[in-house]
């Protein structure tokens, strides 16, 4: 067998939050997979890194009063939590905003430009004047020119999935500030991906067999036949993340330094000199980085969710191949994860919190099985269903496989096996298409061979009865079958180790054999081998455990984690509340209070058949015209108030820091479509 040499990542968590469940399931997907080489004595280099650029993070760190350093290395302390607790062994875990991806793109982009890749174009951009920043999409909103919804980002509609550009936007306004966004020109830095060699190469690329997955190569031909737009990947100052060379106040966009993350983690894990004496105790030979990726022997593999196939297997392999570089030898994608059907949702209990799940003693092996029993080589999605997490783990792991050892021990004298004989069964048979299918992704089925191996184990224990031979006085034929029972218990933790780490490590103890691998695995551990003593290798779901897992957080008071926070005001009876009447009013006009900077004129339908008058001082936030035809909450029964504009007759409901000049933004409640003027709100 010639030994392979590969590298192997995982997609870069944004630095923004907690790992979630998508996390943790793709990460014990690629681990799987990179134990299983292992196992069959490839030489791995399985490395990952935080995505730790762009202009969410910068703001983000803004709000918590941090530089975004600090808050990037804060979200990057409790990584190490998640990946221990559930057996994910990354060789080197790095970050983005590291010397090595500063150095690495760079390099790229020089190279890029230097072959004739990067062009540069004057274009017109959403700007803030009162943050003073371009505007990412995600930053503007306002009417969807397609459909007309109110509050649409500045890409896409979430009401009719039409696509436009931010410019689309009927009367758009900034997220972060309320005010209308200017049009600027700025020079932004584009890769030519539309160029026709790059086109050329790409459509070669994705379809060589073995590359993409069928669905995916299919994809990228409806890409190629709808035609490949460059690609912008530059951003303006303010931003964080790595200057472009020779570009005073020019960015890379955060896309594209992030891939090449994949390729600083490895540079940091070999130039820390761990990588190099793993190779150098591997192969014999020493290695740098530089040489290492140079191999024509090593091959790249990407684990990616299906929500960033277009940067995997476009712009970071174009990127690659016309900087001179190594493209990547496969991309394998997988579908988002699900609970009984549902999206996640923490606030409805359909969400797992991977910490809350360890937390609660829940073993998570239990959880990499029951992932893996539901993965394969396709583009799926995998669903959580509690009921069937518990049948299949205490059914298979526990009724199955454990149960092996656990009743076939008992008739060993002195835990010795006797004979070499594998009975009617043939483990070779199974490690042999194990091995096919794990290479291949197609845990599930893996799975399935496996615990239909275990089937048939347990009803030879059955058949055989040897608790009935010992009453017999045939205590030597009943040691024989459970011999043979305890080397295909083996066979099967072999099988299992890519899966259960854990569990497998303490069931080579209970054995006695050496690590297992593909390569021993169907080798009898042989007449007279003295197993130890057996101590229960698994427990079962404890129900009460899962139920707790999915239990909806309590509704505490929130914990002020910025200056502009402020506590839950003291408590309230509902009768209390009840004297306040909000009802669901219609703005039916909105105009600019003349001599006030900060007063709106609002006229109100409550639905009275009439209209009311109310002043709200949201002028920072809102444009008139944003407001006209729009849904709000007023509190109804507030008495006039006289005022040196007018009289206002109620109260517009809006939602703002306690400190608005640290964290500015109003915003006024909106009702969903389907409510009408009038209505009260209980």
């Amino acid at each position: 067998m010639t030994q392979r040499k590969l590298f192997v990542t995982t997609a870069l968590p944004y630095a923004n939050g907690k790992f979630h469940i998508g996390h943790i399931m793709e990460y014990i997907q690629a681990d799987i997979w990179v134990r299983f080489q292992r196992m069959r004595g490839h030489m791995v280099q399985f490395v990952g890194a935080d995505d730790a650029h762009g202009a969410p993070i910068m703001i983000a760190a803004e709000k918590a009063g941090k530089t975004p350093q600090q808050f990037v290395a804060e979200i990057a302390a409790g990584r190490q939590a998640y990946l221990d607790g559930f057996h994910v062994r990354f060789d080197n875990w790095h970050s983005t905003d590291s010397a090595e991806n500063t150095e690495l793109a760079q390099a790229i982009y020089r190279q890029l430009k230097a072959n004739g890749m990067i062009a540069t174009r004057t274009i017109e951009q959403f700007y803030d004047p009162v943050k003073g920043m371009f505007l990412p999409d995600r930053y503007i909103k306002g009417e969807c020119p397609n459909c007309h919804a109110k509050d649409q980002y500045g890409d896409s509609c979430e009401v009719c999935s039409s696509v436009y550009a931010p410019t689309d936007l009927i009367a758009p306004y900034s997220t972060l500030t309320g005010a209308t966004p200017e049009l600027r020109s700025s020079e932004h830095f584009f890769f030519r991906l539309s160029d026709p060699q790059v086109v050329d190469f790409l459509r070669r690329w994705t379809q060589e067999p073995g590359r993409l997955q069928p669905e995916m190569a299919r994809k990228a031909g409806e890409w190629f036949e709808a035609g490949l737009a460059d690609w912008d990947i530059s951003r303006e100052s303010p931003y964080f993340g790595i200057e472009i060379p020779d570009a005073p106040g020019k960015y890379f966009y955060v896309w594209l330094d992030a891939p090449v993350g994949y390729l600083a983690s490895l540079k940091n894990h070999f130039d820390k000199g761990q990588a190099r004496q793993h190779w150098h105790e591997a192969s014999r030979t020493d290695a740098s980085f530089e040489q290492f990726m140079a191999d024509p022997a090593v091959e790249q593999v990407h684990f990616i969710g299906k929500d960033i196939v277009y940067f995997h297997t476009l712009f970071w392999p174009a990127m690659l191949q016309f900087s001179g570089r190594k493209t990547p030898t496969q991309v394998n994608v997988h579908g988002f994860i699900t609970v009984s059907g549902e999206k996640m949702s923490k606030s409805r209990g359909t969400g797992i919190d991977p910490l809350k799940y360890l937390s609660l003693g829940m073993n998570p092996e239990w959880l990499r099985y029951y992932i893996a029993a539901k993965l394969n080589g396709r583009v799926e999605d995998v669903d959580f269903n509690p009921d069937d997490f518990v049948a299949r783990v205490n059914a298979d792991l526990v009724g199955k496989y454990v149960n092996i050892a656990s009743r076939a021990v008992k008739f060993l004298p002195e835990g010795r096996l006797v004979g070499n004989d594998s009975g009617d069964l043939d483990p070779t048979r199974l490690v042999e298409s194990v091995k096919q299918l794990y290479e291949s992704r197609e845990y599930g089925k893996a799975l399935r061979e496996i615990m239909a191996f275990a089937d048939e184990v347990n009803l030879r224990f059955d058949t055989a009865a040897p608790w009935k031979l010992v009453k017999e006085g045939k205590g030597a034929e009943a040691a024989v079958i459970c011999s043979e029972c305890i080397e295909h218990f083996k066979v099967l933790t072999a099988c299992l180790k890519p899966v259960l780490p854990e569990l497998a490590r303490q069931a080579e103890a209970f054995l006695r054999c050496d690590p297992l691998s593909f390569d021993n695995a169907a080798q009898p551990l042989g007449d007279g081998h003295q197993v130890g003593e057996y101590k229960h290798l698994m427990q079962r779901v404890d129900v009460k455990q899962l139920d707790a897992l999915f239990e909806p957080p309590a509704q505490e008071a929130p914990v002020v984690a910025d200056p502009g926070g402020e506590p839950i005001a003291a408590g309230i009876g509902i009768d209390d509340f009840a004297k306040v009447d909000l009802r669901i009013a219609r703005i039916a006009a909105c105009e600019a209070v003349e001599g006030s900077t900060k007063l709106l004129r609002l006229t109100l339908d409550l639905g009275e058949g009439r209209t009311r008058n109310v002043f709200s001082g949201i002028a920072s936030a809102y444009q008139p015209e944003q407001l006209v035809g729009k849904l709000t909450v007023v509190v109804a029964n507030l008495a006039p108030r006289k005022m040196k504009f007018g009289v206002s007759e109620g109260m517009v409901l809006a939602a703002s820091h306690a400190d608005e000049k640290s964290q500015p933004g109003i915003y006024i409640l909106e009702p969903w479509p389907g409510a009408q003027p009038g209505m009260r709100i209980h």
